[in-house]
């Protein structure tokens, strides 16, 4: 990779309010680039999880302690306006209920104190063309799962040697698959939330009559149940978490996690760190261009998708070194940025 250009091209993806394009930059460098070599650097290879460890592994290592946490998650971002191919396609986006056309990523990232650092992610890629009986029209599928990816990446994770406690999700990766490999095979611990109608047992011992759904349980809130999942071959605890929605409703999540010597609030805290990954979606749509590309192939497409975590990164950098977050950094620049027009409209009106 050239890291001259990787740096340059992040730079504009953070500096930048408007559409990001090879041209646009070209010009902000004077043209002592031209923007075929932009072109060119966004077409060479693919730039993957591999790439983006080698770029973050040395913060880590900084950072790293052994109640650091991994969360995982995946975002969509609509580009209704671009030609559908591998990686733009229809997502079904529980947010809307509904699908939507775009990108959808999967990414996993490394919590510990106030720092969030990307370790890696996985752009989907729907390759695979299908009938669908329903409807009598092709659609697109993945290969391979987002659970699948998500039992990578940990294992990755693992075998990179990097500190950390929890796996933390949400409940659309709350399988029993994911939950033995981490606990069975990778011999950590993990804190998901899970679905209402998932079968346990308070038993020590349960057979198969003995498992019924948690909400039909009636357990009390704050309180952490040793329980039984059904098809899980390790106990857990269960609890119960209940809070305010915006509405002033009452709102229920069950929580559930292979660390049996957590407490209630022991629990929930280590969950609540999960909102970062949200915070870190938010950051790469509003601070990083991640949709502000008119890229067209599909591996400018992802390595545009790279930058923009990659350009994550560096404002978390910047964010350790400042104290200052993400938002607040990107409204000094436009302050900065806005200050500088007011100078050069200044000399036009007095020429």
């Amino acid at each position: 990779m050239d890291k001259k250009l990787l740096e340059l091209y992040s730079d504009y993806l953070i500096a930048s309010f408007s559409k990001i394009t090879a041209t646009g930059l070209s010009n902000v460098l004077d043209n002592s680039i031209s923007h075929d070599k932009i072109t060119r650097f966004l077409s060479k290879e693919i730039y993957d999880s591999k790439t983006l460890w080698k770029e973050v592994k040395s913060v880590v290592r900084d950072v790293e302690k052994p109640d650091g946490v991994i969360i995982l998650d995946d975002t969509i971002q609509e580009k209704i306006y671009t030609d559908e191919n591998d990686i733009i396609s229809w997502h079904f986006d529980h947010c809307v209920g509904k699908s939507v056309k775009g990108i959808n990523i999967l990414s996993c990232l490394y919590h510990v104190d106030d720092v969030n650092i990307p370790v890696s992610f996985e752009v989907i890629k729907k390759t695979e063309i299908y009938l669908d009986k329903k409807t009598d029209k092709n659609k697109r599928k993945s290969k391979i799962t987002k659970n699948e990816m998500l039992r990578d990446m940990v294992s990755t994770c693992s075998k990179n040697k990097i500190l950390f406690k929890y796996v933390l999700a949400d409940i659309w990766f709350s399988a029993k698959d994911n939950m033995k490999y981490i606990k069975n095979d990778l011999k950590k611990d993990f804190i998901f939330a899970i679905k209402k109608n998932r079968l346990i047992s308070l038993k020590d011992k349960p057979t198969s009559k003995d498992f019924s759904t948690i909400e039909s349980l009636n357990l009390e809130p704050k309180v952490a149940y040793k329980a039984y999942l059904k098809g899980i071959d390790f106990p857990v605890i269960i609890a119960k978490q209940v809070f305010k929605n915006k509405d002033e409703s009452n709102g229920i999540l069950y929580l559930v996690s292979s660390d049996i010597d957590l407490n209630y609030t022991e629990l929930t805290t280590n969950y609540n760190k999960r909102w970062n990954v949200e915070c870190y979606h938010k950051s790469i749509k509003s601070n990083c261009g991640l949709a502000k590309s008119p890229t067209r192939t599909v591996k400018t497409q992802n390595n545009h998708f790279f930058m923009s975590i990659y350009s994550f990164f560096k404002l978390e950098k910047f964010k350790i070194k400042t104290k200052i977050n993400h938002f607040a950094l990107k409204a000094k620049i436009y302050i900065s940025a806005l200050k500088n027009a007011f100078k050069e409209l200044e000399i036009l009106k007095n020429a």
